[in-house]
C-alpha cells in the first residue's frame, strides 16, 4: 500500500508577493498584468471572495473586484521559492513528481526521515515550509495520487485532510462526478443524462457499460469510481512538450497573425534543441476572442529536422480550422509534443488531438 501526498502552496504566487511587500498583507490581491488582453495569473484568497479566480480576463477581475491591487507577475522570485519548497521535499523523499510550481506528488511510503506516519511526514513538511518560506501549503494524504489531489484542495488554505484506505468509498461516494480528472463540462453533460451527478452514481455501472459508451476513458471512469488508480510517483520526468504562445494587442482574424506563428514556432524550436529527445508532432493552438481555445495537430512520418519545417506545419495547421472566416483570435501558440529518445522508432504519420476545450482549460507553468 503506497502513502502518497499531494503538497500544494496556498494561492502561491499572490502569496509571495504578500509576504515580499507587507503593504499588500490582508489586502485582494491579484496577479496579473493590467489592460484588455491580460489574464490573472493568481489570485489572493481577499480576491477570491470577490469571484476572482486564475486564467480569468484581467478587465472581468477588476469589474468584481474593483479596490484589487494589481501586481505584475515575477516568475523569477516564483521559481526561487519552488527551488526552496522542491528541496525540504526532497529531505523526506526522492520519489517527487512536480506538477507545476506550486505543487507535487511524493511517495513517503519509505520515508528518508524516520517517521510514525505519512500524516506525520506531511505535517512536517508543511511546518518547515512555513518556517523556511513564511508561506502556507496545504496537503493531502492518500493510498494514491487521484485521492490525494483531491483531499489536498479540501481544508484550504493551510490545511490537511487524511483519506485512509478503509475510508475510500466513503469519501469518494457523496463527491461530484466533476472531481475525476477529465470529466470536464462535455463529459459532465455526458453522465448527467446517463443520471450519474456523483461518483457513487457512477459506480453502478459495469466496466464494460461505461468502455462501451465511452471507450478508454470509460474505464478510466470505472477504476476511478473505485478509488484505484496505480500510477507511481514518477520524478525526474523527461519532457513530454514544449510551447510557445502569446496574446495579441487586439482581437485577429485567422490569416493576420502568420508573423506571431513564425516567431512562436522559432522560439519553440530553439528550446526543443536544448533537449536531447525528437519531439515528432507539431500543434497549433488558437483561443477564440470568446475564450475558446481549438488546438490542431499533425505527426509526420519523420519529426521535424528544422526550423522551416516545423513552421511550415504550423502554418498549414490553420487550413484545418473550420470556423467562420469572420471569427477573431486573442491567442495563437506553437508547439511540439509526442518527445521520444533519438533513435527510436518512428511510427506511421497520422492526423489526431484535433480539438477544443473550455475556457478554464489552463496550461501549467515549467516544473517545481
Amino acid at each position: 500500500m503506497r502513502k502518497i501526498l499531494h503538497v500544494d502552496m496556498d494561492a502561491f504566487y499572490a502569496s509571495v508577493e504578500q509576504r515580499d511587500d507587507p503593504s499588500l498583507r490582508g489586502r485582494p490581491v491579484v496577479v496579473a498584468w493590467r489592460g484588455a488582453r491580460s489574464v490573472v495569473c493568481a489570485a489572493s484568497y481577499e480576491a477570491r471572495v470577490f469571484g476572482v479566480r486564475s486564467a480569468m480576463p484581467a478587465v472581468r477581475a477588476e469589474r468584481l473586484c474593483p479596490d484589487a491591487v494589481f501586481v505584475p507577475p515575477d516568475f523569477t522570485r516564483y521559481k526561487a521559492v519552488s527551488r526552496q519548497v522542491r528541496a525540504i521535499f526532497l529531505r523526506h523523499t526522492d520519489l517527487v513528481e512536480p506538477l507545476s510550481l506550486d505543487e507535487a506528488y511524493l511517495d513517503v511510503t519509505e520515508p528518508k526521515i524516520p517517521s510514525p506516519s505519512a500524516t506525520a511526514t506531511a505535517q512536517a513538511i508543511r511546518a518547515q515550509i512555513r518556517e523556511e518560506t513564511a508561506l502556507t501549503a496545504s496537503a493531502g494524504v492518500a493510498p494514491n495520487k487521484f485521492i490525494a489531489k483531491i483531499a489536498s484542495d479540501w481544508n484550504k488554505p493551510d490545511g490537511m485532510f487524511v483519506v485512509r484506505p478503509s475510508q475510500v468509498e466513503a469519501f469518494l461516494t457523496p463527491l461530484p462526478v466533476a472531481k475525476i480528472p477529465g470529466v470536464g463540462k462535455v463529459m459532465e453533460k455526458k453522465l448527467a443524462e446517463l443520471g450519474v451527478a456523483t461518483v457513487g452514481d457512477l459506480r453502478a455501472f459495469s466496466a464494460e457499460e461505461l468502455q462501451l459508451r465511452f471507450g478508454t476513458f470509460g474505464r478510466r471512469l470505472h477504476l476511478r469510481a473505485r478509488g484505484i488508480d496505480e500510477r507511481p510517483v514518477q520524478p525526474d520526468q523527461p519532457v513530454q512538450s514544449i510551447s510557445a504562445e502569446d496574446t495579441f494587442e487586439r482581437d485577429l482574424q485567422l490569416y493576420e497573425f502568420e508573423g506571431d506563428i513564425r516567431r512562436l514556432a522559432e522560439k519553440t524550436w530553439l528550446a526543443t534543441r536544448r533537449t536531447q529527445r525528437v519531439g515528432r508532432t507539431v500543434v497549433l493552438k488558437l483561443k477564440t476572442a470568446q475564450f475558446r481555445i481549438l488546438t490542431r495537430s499533425f505527426t509526420p512520418e519523420v519529426p521535424p529536422a528544422s526550423l522551416e519545417e516545423l513552421t511550415s506545419i504550423a502554418l498549414s495547421l490553420r487550413d484545418r480550422i473550420d470556423l467562420p472566416p469572420s471569427t477573431r483570435y486573442r491567442l495563437v501558440g506553437v508547439g511540439v509534443s509526442g518527445f521520444r529518445e533519438r533513435g527510436e522508432a518512428d511510427g506511421q504519420g497520422s492526423l489526431f488531438d484535433d480539438g477544443e476545450r473550455s475556457p478554464d482549460s489552463t496550461g501549467r507553468p515549467e516544473s517545481l
